[in-house]
């Protein structure tokens, strides 16, 4: 083995699915091997948009969240779309998780849009609501304000979009393990860390 293998986590923190993960998410990255790095990709699940999201994709996505609360016993707070506008755009939360890292706060980042939008009912495609949040997460403002809106934020998102189109995942979330530059999707099981584990060793340990 020439390099330290590293395990992709493709994301995007308006992903209601990835919201259903994060308790086996968390604690899989909690038990991960220190001989293996982790690295998180957001993948940008829907470009900017001022349009209001059509009804029959407010129905689906409304729908979604019922099946993952049934199945994972997820909570979600359905004053969303009642009280929010709500738009198919998740890039300015991505770029709010960029920059935020910019500051060491993208683990927090991802927290606090995920709790807003699915627990506050509020618009994380707004960007006032993500600076919002960046105040309470007491970043720098004036510096957060300033990059979300920065060209290199914005190419940073675009080349982690085309890792992920290029990477062999089929969705968000998803987990790869690279090894000497050879990519090998990993397990992922909605409610138990183990496997994906299990498979993470059987992968680093060879035929």
């Amino acid at each position: 083995m020439l390099a330290k293998p590293i395990l992709y986590f493709f994301h995007d923190p308006m992903c209601s699915w990835c919201w259903g993960y994060r308790p086996v998410s968390d604690r899989l990255f909690r038990e991960l091997p220190d001989t293996i790095r982790l690295k998180k990709i957001v993948g940008g699940l829907a470009p900017d948009s001022d349009q209001p999201m059509p009804p029959d994709l407010r129905e689906k996505i409304s729908a979604a969240w019922e099946i993952i609360s049934q199945m994972l016993g997820t909570e979600f707070n359905f004053d969303f779309w009642s009280e929010c506008e709500a738009r198919r755009s998740t890039y300015p939360a991505c770029r709010a998780v960029l920059a935020a890292g910019r500051q060491g706060n993208y683990d927090e980042m991802i927290d606090a849009i995920q709790r807003a939008y699915y627990l506050r009912a509020m618009n994380p495609s707004d960007i006032e609501t993500l600076e919002v949040l960046a105040a309470e997460l007491h970043l720098d403002l004036e510096s957060f304000s300033i990059d979300i809106r920065s060209p290199e934020i914005e190419s940073n998102l675009q080349e982690e979009r085309g890792f992920s189109k290029r990477s062999p995942i089929d969705g968000f979330p998803s987990l790869v393990l690279e090894i000497d530059g050879v990519m090998s999707v990993v397990t992922r099981d909605y409610k138990d860390h183990r496997p994906s584990l299990e498979h993470i060793s059987r992968l680093v340990s060879g035929p």
